[in-house]
């Protein structure tokens, strides 16, 4: 159901005068005046840092509504559209936008705006600043735009002075209109509720994939990208975490306070945990699912009531809950699932791609959930969940949970670790019940490995978006600095084998849809908006608007595309040359050859002795002249008659011969003139020739050229010391600055609790355990430089010993 909040936009001079139809015009999208006369340059939308991010400045409500931020006048456009009219490729919006401006001013760059499922409120998220509008307000009195009512979400953790803390990635809950789910550069996933205080988080999830000084890798512990699941199973209490080496991890249950879900799909999971958990002869197995039945029966209490007496309620509302003995593990990191004949090491090795992974995307179509993993090198990695998510939780780790004074659950806070021993390998040939219910994670079937061939001359590597087309789930857009790519699905194992269909496994197809010709120098990404549009036609659009503020519709074909093509094995194709086909004749082939031979009857021998005038002679006379009739003057009248028809045409068949022969006799004239010119490039590119040639020998006997090539040891080493100068150093300071930053934050609260507290405790008297705590964080950052600077002075080491090689080897 969606509402509308724009009540307050209309004064009482306004339900007086009713609008005046000439104002409101229903232009192309593309044409829209705020794309048409806009201009956008790095100084005004703040652009010219150094800074790379992935910029969405579009966002569609699903129904009637797309909204535009401005960067340069730092307002939002609200435009209503009309899809398909007037025919069907076409997309028409209303002009003039409604133009939404924040109640209060904020000072950082926007780089991506998204809309919650019932369009009430818009996110405003950048790199220094992370803000909510309300999509509802008061008219202006001077530029008649709507003041929306906009509050700052998370201003102490995230943007306050003294903090480095980056926010990696924000996104909506897919259950709820008042719940935002933020990743963090510190490693800490939180939730936060709108409703109550936008201050503090509702949940806080500290994430510790490894144990502490087990990590072979700084990416391994730096987060890059979060995405939730859909409406599956255990998947809708699901958060997939990516990390910069491509290592996927997941949280489960996490469920934000007062969501609220279908009944049925409650059930049917709290039925999968009786039948197949408690009822398993596995000791572990029935207490995983003893804890996810209490878990389920605590966080939805109509549920016991729902199974035993078959209430009618249709939704559920989840209620603050807790495990007070347990937190959440974090489950992963996942692996490739593996044949019995393939090597171990195979199914556990996360990074097959070049360089760092920057996105990721969930995908539900039909009962597969499908995880795209975009890396920095271009590539993009899909894979297909092989097994079901169940939760998973670590007895002894209890939470850290915010009450009222009511003793109601207001808030909590857990550490999520992983368990070592979930590092066992799964393959094909296990029964079913081998994994359900012992806390493994679920294996990945790898469907594909993309190569998106971008250019790889950037240090920073590739920015990639990913979105899903709301009318075919099977197909994926990739938005990067080269443009738009269409991916389509085309082999889903689970979906396949529930509709019966034997298939076998087929590559994704991957279409360009559109090109931006980026520079290979510019740091700015060339589209900033991207929406996709469908409606209940069946027909879909994408719309693109670029750096420069101009907006881009196209059609997006929909019918046909998941069919496959079908080739005829049976019969051969031939590589013979096709046959020529006869061209129509001008005169028919009768007409040319000639009239009918008609043989003349044999007369009698006296016939010479016969007078003309007799009656004999007549009758001869008569019939001769009829055969000659019969075969000469027809056929002389059809020739007639044929010439007369075709003779128009035969005057235009020899005047486009004669146009055709006067434009060979130009151009020959024209290759005449150019002949001498071509000669003289000829004869500049031999020479050319035989000086590069020249210098070729001369550079071949320079004492560099005859070094010899790189190992494979050598190459793997090179390799190996590419990766860390580009992923790892990156990861390494990224984790100091987040510890600075925990390390401020945490001696300005001492400060503020001491002297708060200064009354109580004796003069002179140190709190023992604080002291402790700043020593040994600021002993980690300590430790965390010398490693970063042993580092670099080895990389430093190794190019000298590289060079002084090469050297000696000339």
């Amino acid at each position: 159901m969606r509402y509308n909040f724009d009540l307050s936009e209309e004064t009482e001079q306004q339900r007086q005068t009713p609008p005046s139809k000439e104002e409101l015009q229903w232009l192309p999208l593309q044409n829209h005046p705020i794309f048409a006369n806009a201009t956008a340059t790095g100084e005004s939308t703040g652009y010219l840092s150094s800074h790379r991010t992935a910029r969405n400045l579009m966002a569609w409500d699903g129904a009637s509504r797309l909204y535009f931020w401005d960067s340069v006048k730092k307002c939002l456009h609200r435009i209503s559209i009309r899809l398909g009219e007037p025919d069907p490729t076409s997309v028409l919006a209303e002009s003039p936008s409604k133009v939404l401006q924040a109640d209060v001013p904020f000072n950082f760059v926007v780089d991506r705006i998204s809309i919650n499922r019932n369009g009430s409120a818009l996110l405003l998220a950048g790199s220094d600043g992370l803000c909510i509008m309300y999509l509802y307000g008061r008219t202006s009195t001077t530029d008649n735009s709507i003041i929306c009512r906009t509050v700052s979400i998370g201003s102490q953790i995230y943007f306050n002075s003294n903090n480095v803390i980056r926010t990696l990635r924000v996104s909506w809950h897919p259950s709820s209109d008042i719940h935002l789910g933020i990743l963090s550069s510190d490693s800490v996933f939180r939730i936060f509720d709108l409703s109550s205080d936008v201050g503090l988080p509702e949940q806080e999830y500290y994430l510790q994939p490894v144990d502490p000084g087990k990590s072979r890798s700084a990416a391994s512990i730096c987060p890059v990208d979060f995405s939730f699941g859909a409406e599956h199973l255990w998947d809708r209490f699901s958060v997939f975490i990516l990390f910069g080496d491509g290592s996927i991890y997941i949280l489960c249950p996490v469920v934000p306070f007062g969501s609220v879900y279908k009944s049925e799909s409650i059930l049917e999971i709290y039925n999968d945990a009786h039948t197949f958990g408690l009822k398993s002869a596995n000791s572990t197995a029935v207490s995983n699912s003893n804890l996810a039945i209490s878990w389920l029966e605590a966080t939805f209490p109509e549920l016991v009531h729902q199974a035993m007496e078959g209430g009618n309620l249709s939704m559920l509302k989840a209620q603050p809950n807790a495990l007070f003995d347990a937190s959440l593990s974090l489950q992963g990191p996942l692996r490739k699932v593996c044949n019995g004949g393939e090597e171990e090491l195979l199914a556990v090795r996360v990074a097959d791609c070049e360089g760092q992974a920057v996105s990721f995307l969930y995908n539900l179509v039909s009962k597969d959930s499908i995880l795209v993993t975009a890396w920095s090198g271009g590539q993009l990695q899909i894979d297909a969940l092989a097994d079901e998510i169940q939760p998973v939780w670590i007895v002894g780790s209890p939470p850290r949970v915010r009450v009222d004074p009511l003793d109601r659950i207001l808030g909590l806070a857990m550490i999520c670790e992983s368990i070592p021993c979930e590092l066992s390998v799964l393959k094909l040939d296990q029964p079913p019940d081998y994994t359900c219910w012992l806390g493994h994670p679920p294996p990945m079937l790898r469907l594909a490995i993309i190569d998106l061939a971008l250019p790889r001359n950037m240090e920073s590597g590739s920015l990639i978006s990913l979105f899903v087309d709301p009318l075919i789930p099977e197909r994926i857009y990739s938005l990067h600095d080269g443009g738009i790519d269409s991916i389509v699905l085309h082999f889903l194992p689970f979906t396949s084998e529930a509709t019966g269909k034997n298939e076998t496994m087929r590559a994704p197809s991957v279409h360009p849809v559109l090109s931006t010709c980026q520079a290979e120098s510019s740091s700015l990404s060339p589209i900033s908006g991207f929406v996709a549009l469908s409606d209940s036609f069946g027909y879909s659009w994408i719309m693109a608007v670029t750096y420069s503020h101009e907006c881009i519709v196209l059609e997006m074909k929909s019918l046909n595309l998941l069919i496959p093509v079908h080739v005829d094995s049976e019969n051969d194709i031939s590589l013979e040359e096709p046959k020529q086909i006869d061209t129509p004749d001008v005169i028919s082939k009768e007409l040319l050859s000639g009239p009918k031979v008609v043989f003349i009857p044999q007369a009698s021998p006296n016939l010479r002795s016969v007078a003309a005038d007799s009656f004999e002679g007549r009758s001869t006379v008569h019939q001769y002249f009829k055969l000659f009739h019969e075969n000469y003057v027809e056929y002389a009248h059809k020739v007639y008659f044929e010439l007369k028809h075709h003779g128009p045409h035969l005057k235009r068949i020899i005047d486009d011969q004669l146009a055709r022969l006067g434009e060979v006799q130009q151009k020959l004239l024209k290759v005449e003139e150019k002949q001498p010119t071509l000669e003289e490039r000829i004869h500049r590119a031999n020479q050319m020739h035989t000086f590069l040639d020249e210098r070729l020998q001369n550079l071949r006997k320079l004492p560099g050229a005859h070094k010899k090539p790189l190992s494979r040891a050598e190459r793997e080493f090179k390799s190996e010391l590419d990766r860390f100068r580009g992923v790892e150093l990156d990861a390494l300071r990224s984790s100091i600055e987040t510890l600075n930053a925990r390390l401020r934050r945490f001696i300005q609260s001492s400060k503020s609790s001491s002297t708060s507290s200064q009354q109580r405790h004796l003069p002179g008297r140190k709190n023992l355990v604080e002291e402790a705590q700043i020593s040994q964080l600021q002993s980690a950052i300590a430790e965390l430089s010398l490693v970063n600077r042993e580092n670099a002075k080895k990389v430093k080491v190794v190019e000298s010993a590289l060079r002084s090689r090469e050297r000696t080897a000339d």
